[in-house]
This record gives structure tokens, C-alpha cells and sequence, in this order.
């Protein structure tokens, strides 16, 4: 019986990404993922056919469970006010989230980096949209591990202006808007299931040096889903809005 590897998971979501093949409805027990290490392993085998990492994605289901996370590559960042492409996405979950950009580097070393040291690298807040998307026929229709193998579902990720003042914010308490074709979807305050945003970005930059990709300066980390994910078609317009920290908006052709 041959045995299945992590390349043989990495060489399916590669295909579908490449649209050499069409995403699958079911998968077989044999390419799920028997840990999230093993997840990871996969994340890493992709990513080394998707360009640079600009950035990541991390989250939590509660405020005290055990993070997870994906690069984001270079290629899937967008600036305000940007039209993505239409073939981009099999999938256009939006989310608002809240992303943090790291003005120093937080490289791969021996011991732990400590949250002092890991708020002191961060130089900007930000108000950002990511688009979920999957390698499946259906978002969350996999086993977990499946999802956090393809790359913990991203899209696309519209990053909004940044304020440097970013320790005035409280993200928990900070209000949201989600606008899509200027109909108001999400008004309401707080929102994100894994609470403290800043518990995720320390655990991250621990995570990332294990893995011996480190935070690079510049790189963009988005902290979850503010609103839940609402599914939209072609020709969206979508605008997230943190009143306190700031707007970002994007056109989905």
C-alpha cells in the first residue's frame, strides 16, 4: 500500500490553485492531515510555490485555545480601494478584520520571543477586509486540518492606512461596520472569538520562528474575523469600517 505524504496533499491544492483541476467535494481519510504540525508541513510545501510571504493570517476560536495561522503571500495583498481580479477566488467570504504591521523583524532564534519584545516590533494599526476562499468545492466542508493546509482558507487580504498610535485601541471594544453595496451587513462592537488580538501576534511570532520563517519587517498580520464571513458574488463593493481606527474598502469585479 503506498503511503500518502505531505506532497501529495500540497501537489492537490497546488493543481486546483493552478486550475489544472477542479476543487474537490470529498476528500479521501488517507490525505487528511493526522496533526496540525502535519497541517503545517503542508502550508510550507505550498507556500514555496506561491511567491513571498508578506504577511499572516492568525486566529483563534476562544480567547484561551490554542491559536492557528497561514502565511499570506505577496500576491493576494491588496492596497485601499483596490479592484481585485474575478478569477482570483473560487469563493468571496468577506470578513472585516483587524491587521497589525510589524515595523521590525522578528527572525527565527533559540528562545522565545517575549510579548515586550514582540509589541515593541509592531509600528501600525489597521482596518482590513480578507476574503475567505478554499481549494474545496465548499468553504468548512473539510476535516479542520484540510482547511488549515489550504493555507487556513485565505483569499485575499485589502489592507487599509495604518495609525501609528496603535496601543490607544482596544480591539475587543472597538466598533464595526461592514458595508456591502452600501447596504450596512455588520454594525455592532467587538465581535472577533479570539479576543485579545495581541495574545495571537506573541504566539505567532514564536510559532513563525519554529517554523524558521520568522516575521519579516513590513509583513502584515491580520487578527480574525470581526463580523462572521458573509459570501458575496462579482461585482461587490465591500467597505469595513473601525470608526475609531479607520476605513478600507474594495471593489470584488
Amino acid at each position: 500500500m503506498q503511503t500518502v505524504t505531505s506532497s501529495d496533499v500540497a501537489h492537490m491544492l497546488l493543481s486546483v490553485r493552478n486550475r489544472k483541476s477542479t476543487p474537490p467535494e470529498h476528500v479521501h481519510d488517507s490525505l487528511v492531515p493526522r496533526s496540525i504540525d502535519d497541517a503545517y508541513a503542508i502550508q510550507d510545501e505550498v507556500a514555496q510555490h506561491l511567491g513571498p510571504i508578506g504577511g499572516w493570517k492568525v486566529g483563534s476560536e476562544t480567547p484561551q485555545s490554542e491559536p492557528f495561522c497561514a502565511p499570506i503571500h505577496t500576491s493576494t495583498i491588496f492596497e485601499d480601494g483596490a479592484t481585485l481580479p474575478p478569477d482570483l477566488c473560487f469563493h468571496r467570504g468577506v470578513e472585516a478584520e483587524i491587521a497589525y504591521r510589524f515595523a521590525h523583524a522578528l527572525p527565527p532564534r533559540a528562545q522565545e520571543w517575549t510579548r515586550e519584545e514582540v509589541l515593541d516590533a509592531i509600528g501600525t494599526i489597521h482596518p482590513a477586509i480578507e476574503l475567505l476562499d478554499t481549494r474545496f468545492a465548499k468553504p468548512g466542508s473539510q476535516h479542520k486540518f484540510l482547511h488549515t493546509a489550504d493555507q487556513q482558507s485565505h483569499g485575499a487580504l485589502i489592507v487599509g492606512p495604518g495609525v501609528a498610535e496603535w496601543r490607544k485601541f482596544t480591539p475587543v471594544t472597538e466598533r464595526v461596520v461592514l458595508t456591502i453595496n452600501n447596504q450596512v451587513v455588520a454594525d455592532h462592537v467587538g465581535g472577533n472569538s479570539a479576543g485579545d488580538p495581541l495574545r495571537m501576534l506573541v504566539w505567532l511570532a514564536n510559532h513563525a520562528s519554529r517554523r524558521k520563517i520568522g516575521i519579516a519587517a513590513g509583513s502584515i498580520v491580520t487578527t480574525g474575523s470581526t463580523t462572521g464571513t458573509i459570501f458575496v458574488g462579482h461585482d461587490t463593493e465591500v467597505v469595513a469600517d473601525f470608526p475609531a481606527i479607520g476605513s478600507v474598502r474594495a471593489h470584488l469585479a
